[in-house]
């Protein structure tokens, strides 16, 4: 797999809008981001440039407005960053992490069933 460019979490944030609107002009993610943010347009259209930069998302200008469509798929994304997570602190041991969630009453019952559940599944796949 080829490592995506990191992003910061306000870049994230801009790119969970992408992801959902795909195509989506700038001045449609800026209303959007004003609504659940605190951000500026000005703070908004530096963001997007960034994105543009490392290559995360891309643009084509239709009359005089800026279209945007992701070059990162938001599944293969948030698994590199799950990952990095997971290597980071964890050894790249999944079982310790979620033990240690489980230790300290970060998971719930209804989060546990869902464990479960896609346990399940993968061993009724034949998964790994």
């Amino acid at each position: 797999m080829k490592s995506l460019p990191q992003i910061s979490e306000s870049e994230f944030e801009v790119m969970k809008i992408v992801w959902k609107y795909a195509p989506i002009s700038t001045n449609e993610i800026t209303d959007k981001l004003v609504k659940t943010t605190t951000w500026s347009p000005k703070t908004i259209q530096t963001l997007i440039k960034r994105l543009v930069t490392k290559g995360v998302l891309t643009y084509e200008k239709q009359s005089r407005v800026f279209v945007y469509t992701p070059l990162v798929n938001e599944d293969e994304y948030i698994g590199q960053e799950s990952n990095s997570f997971l290597k980071k602190f964890y050894n790249g041991n999944i079982t310790a992490m979620l033990s240690s969630y489980i230790d300290n009453d970060k998971l719930s019952e209804n989060d546990i069933d869902t464990l479960r559940s896609l346990l399940s599944q993968k061993n009724k796949k034949g998964g790994k």
